[in-house]
Formats: C-alpha cells, structure tokens, sequence
C-alpha cells in the first residue's frame, strides 16, 4: 500500500513546494520521476546505476547520457507507477550505495517542473560553428528567444579552437521561413556559420557530398589564374565577377572568358595543375569522409583538366566538368560538348542519386556562387561556403572559409570518430 506522504522531499526541495503553496500529498499520476547521476566515469556505470532500477520494477521512458571531460553526467525519467518500491525508498539505496558508484544522485518530481508540452513542433537542427570565445551560447540562446523560439536540446563538441554547438529548437512559435533568414543574418553578424535544417531531414543519413571546386575544393578561381597567365586577367575577372553575383547567364559569361583565352598554349595548364592550391582544411575533410564511407563528386563550371587532377590527387569518385577544345596543344577558345552550368549541376544531383540508387536527401552539396542554387536546392543539405548572399539565401545554411572542416559537424561526425581514423 503506498503512502499518503512522500517523505523522501530534502530541505530544499520540501522550501519550494511550501513556497508555491503546493501540496505535499501524493496525487493520482504523479508517477514520474526525474533522477540525475553525476561522477567519475568508468565502464560499467550505466550497468550499475540502471540495475537498481530494473530490479524495482522501475521503468525508464525517457534517457540522455553523456561524458564530459570524464565526468559521467545522466538524467532518466522514471516511472514507478508500476514498480515494487516508492520513490522515497529509491531515493534512499542510491544514498546508501551512492560510494560505491562513485556518483551523486537528486531525485524530482516531473510534473512539478514540467515544462512546455505540445503536439505539433517545427523542429530544426540549429549547427553552429566558430573559433571559441566567451557567450556563444548565450548569444545564440538570446537570438531564439526574441523570436519565441524554443530551445529543446544542446550538445557541444571541440575541435581545437573550432567549436560546434548543435541545437534542436522548436520554431513553431514564430513564421519559420523569416525567423531562419533571421537567425542565419544575426548569427553572420556576430562572427558565426550556422546551418538550419529541418529534424526530419537532418536525421536522413547522408551517403554522398558534392563539391564545387572553384573557391571551394581549389583556393582560387583557375580561369582567373589563365587570364593572368594569357594576360587578360582584369576582362575574365570582370566577368566571373558578374557570373557569381548572378548578374550574367553563366553559359555566355563562360564562352567570353574562354574566348579571352585563345592562343593559350597547354603548357600553361600543366603548370598550373601542378601548383593548385586547395582551400586550407579541404583534404583533411575529404579524407575523413572517404574513410567514413561517403561517396565524393566534384560538379564544376571550370575545366576536365583540373577536375582530372584532382581526381587523381583527391580521390573523388565522380567529377563533372566542362572540356576546353585543344588542337596542336594551343587552346582554340572554344568549348566541346554540353556546358556544365547551373542547370546542368542541378540535374547531375539527381543523376547521381540515380546512379547510387539513394534519395537526393542523402545527398549534401556545397559549393559558393549563382551557378551553386540549383545544386544546392536539389540536395537534402546545401551548404554556402565562403559564398555570395544570392547563393546564401537558397541555403541550408553557410561556413565561412576557415571553418571548412567544420561540415563534419555539421553531419554529425565526432571528433572521436574522427581520431580513430
């Protein structure tokens, strides 16, 4: 027969409820209990600690562990509405073998702290990624909450000086599609990437990245660096110019430039083939996702005899180009077969998920300029890297330049994942 009064409550806990004007009585459903553990971590803890449970006919219907730093840190919910002992009595064996575990334990009644319940949630996985500095988290929780945007989790991992905090906030409160533009612009401001992506999706597992190369995978725009060597760099760089801010059709825009180029010897692309540079943490990030499993494709508006290379040096698996037209190694200043624009990279995303017989949600593309949109939109995650705001705005999200190795983040790789490889 269990008790009228719960006679478990300590000091504290009996201050509050008096405060409140609350009754110390037991009430029908008030079941639910929420228990944390902290201490020193060691195998078999979770074992331990759960046994007691198990062996009150206590049941567990909600659970988050974690260890950070090495200490041990865990919150159940239990319910003992059809266990064999009371919470009081619970309460009172994890104190008498609190030493042997090597943990502290509080005990709280759920629904007294309770917080907002609902049905319908518009949930987002809300990444974060920046060089470490005080009130991040403060400033991004501050940003929410002017836009009733409820934080329901958070977890934060360390890369060196590269933080990443992902949040699981409910944006049912507020217009989604203005609050996420809203976040995207104030986080910006404030020095941080952040990428938004709708819960469901986020969860879907991703199999393939697709990469645009110039200024994304390369560390500079290779026609550019043609012009500078055929000496028509300030024309072709105006040009480009127009093309990535999306104020030129990209096709003609590239048929101009490669017209500037006519004459251009293939000596010229050997030596800068050998001499591309590519952006700083771009082949750590491939590595670690060709060990990982994920398919790599590199889409580009620039040249087979760069892609080619970086095939070979890289390891993609598939690469998507355009082919410069050479006749007794001199280039003619024209393009064979189909453009690779921003319509073409579009519809290679959902080739390739075709070809790999997956969804194009388990695709994630990254890339930085106009002729990025359509390739961006057809993924299940597009990434802005280092981009211009047209591009931005069709995003999932963006990652500035040195931050590029933070994408493993954003795909939920952890940093001890990551080591073992």
């Amino acid at each position: 027969m269990r008790r009228k009064k719960y006679l478990g409550w300590n000091a504290h806990e009996v201050a509050v409820r008096e405060t409140a004007g609350q009754e110390m009585e037991w009430k029908p459903g008030c079941e639910l209990w929420v228990i944390s553990f902290q201490g020193r971590d060691r195998p078999g803890l979770i074992r331990d600690i759960t046994a007691e449970l198990a062996a009150g006919g206590v049941n567990i219907v909600d659970l988050d562990q974690r260890v950070l730093q090495g200490l041990f840190v865990m919150s159940l919910v239990a319910d003992f509405s059809r266990g064999e002992v009371e919470p009081a009595q619970m309460e009172r064996r994890y104190k008498e073998i609190s030493a042997e575990l090597g943990v502290e334990t509080s005990f709280l009644p759920l629904e007294l702290y309770r917080g907002r319940r609902r049905s319908r949630k518009s949930l987002f996985v809300v990444t974060i990624l920046a060089r470490d500095r005080v009130g991040i988290i403060r400033d991004v929780a501050r940003l929410a909450a002017e836009r009733q945007i409820n934080i329901e989790k958070t977890s934060l991992t360390a890369r060196g000086d590269l933080i990443s905090i992902e949040f699981v906030m409910d944006f049912a409160d507020c217009p989604i599609a203005s609050c996420k533009e809203e976040m995207r612009h104030e986080c910006e401001m404030q020095g941080l990437d952040v990428v938004i992506q709708e819960l469901g999706r986020s969860r879907k597992e991703k199999r393939l990245i697709v990469f645009d190369m110039d200024m994304t995978i390369v560390d500079f725009e290779v026609i550019n660096r043609l012009a500078s060597f055929a000496g028509v760099d300030r024309e072709v760089t105006t040009i480009t110019e127009r093309a990535m801010n999306g104020e030129m059709d990209f096709e003609e825009s590239l048929r101009q430039r490669v017209r500037l180029l006519k004459g251009t010897p293939v000596e010229t692309l050997e030596e800068i083939a050998k001499g591309l540079s590519l952006t700083p943490g771009s082949e750590e990030l491939i590595h670690h996702l060709k060990q990982m499993g994920y398919k790599i494709a590199l889409i580009s508006g620039g040249f087979t005899y760069f892609t080619d290379v970086l095939k070979e040096r890289l390891g993609f698996d598939y690469t998507f180009a355009n082919e410069l037209e050479i006749e007794d190694g001199i280039l003619t200043g024209e393009i064979t077969g189909e453009i690779i624009d921003g319509t073409a990279k579009g519809r290679i995303v959902n080739m390739l998920a075709e070809m790999e017989k997956i969804s194009p949600d388990n695709i994630v593309a990254v890339g930085d300029g106009a002729n990025d949109c359509l390739m961006i939109q057809n993924a299940g995650l597009g990434v802005a890297f280092n981009a211009k705001e047209i591009l931005k705005k069709v995003s999932d999200g963006s990652i500035s330049r040195e931050n590029l190795i933070g994408l493993l983040n954003v795909l939920g790789i952890a940093d001890g994942e990551r080591d073992l490889l």
